[in-house]
């Protein structure tokens, strides 16, 4: 069986190696001026009024790719949960006030709302300006965890219900899809920016699909950020193991 292996994987190798010689002759020289790619999709972007061309790209050009991403975080952060879930022989303890010093307070709760705002704001201009979903949905997300070390663990908890945040993660998914399925049922392709005007270049509401996918996965992305970090600190803070297991 490992022997078997063994040429499973020189021969896959093989195949690999002779695709990417074959390949690199085709290649721009290095350091030159030519640089097919990055001018298609800057003209790409132009074309349907998304001022941001890495946007475009993640959400336009190749947003199925970005599907794969978002699914990818998706099911590890359903792994997360499932591996890190309460176990028989575990219970929850009331968690103690965390040792955090005073000046720390005040400046978490005073970033906590400039944090939480920033976050929506990258989300909101992804389409205009760097950042988009996947980052401002992690500053959103982490900003919220600043209550953590600017009140308690109990208060973060009341602000941060999970199944609210795990049904909105599956919603997030879901509208990702449903835009993507959208274009099939207009009759053109699976997530083409086709079906919505592209407004007036440099605004909110330019760039055709794009905004509402970025918006999507922005969300995607805050709630499965805060799920993550909610099982982690349930298994720091809360769920201890049982005496004499």
């Amino acid at each position: 069986m490992n022997r078997l292996r063994l040429w499973l994987l020189a021969v896959g190798g093989a195949g690999l190696t002779a695709l990417l010689v074959a390949a690199c002759p085709g290649l721009p020289r290095f350091g030159g001026r030519s640089h097919p790619y990055g001018e298609r999709a800057v003209r790409a972007s132009l074309d349907r009024h998304t001022a941001n061309t890495v946007a475009s790209v993640n959400f336009d050009q190749r947003a199925y790719d970005t599907l794969g991403e978002m699914s990818i975080l998706f099911a590890a952060v359903l792994g997360c949960v499932v591996l890190l879930r309460q176990a028989r022989d575990e219970h929850r303890a009331r968690p103690e006030p965390a040792a955090v010093a005073r000046p720390v307070r005040r400046y978490a709760l005073i970033v906590l709302p400039v944090a939480l705002v920033t976050g929506l704001y990258v989300v909101a201009h992804g389409q205009l300006s760097p950042g988009g979903g996947f980052q401002g949905g992690v500053v959103a997300a982490t900003a919220l965890h600043l209550l953590y070390l600017g009140a308690d663990y109990g208060a973060l908890e009341r602000v941060r219900p999970l199944a609210v945040y795990e049904t909105s993660d599956a919603l997030a998914v879901c509208a990702y899809l449903v835009l993507g399925l959208a274009g099939v049922l207009a009759g053109t392709a699976f997530l083409a920016n086709t079906l919505l005007p592209y407004g007036t270049f440099n605004t909110l509401s330019s760039g055709g699909a794009v905004p509402l996918l970025n918006a999507a996965i922005g969300m995607e992305v805050a709630s499965a950020v805060v799920v993550l970090l909610a099982t982690f600190l349930d298994q720091a803070v809360e769920i201890e193991e049982k005496q004499g297991s």
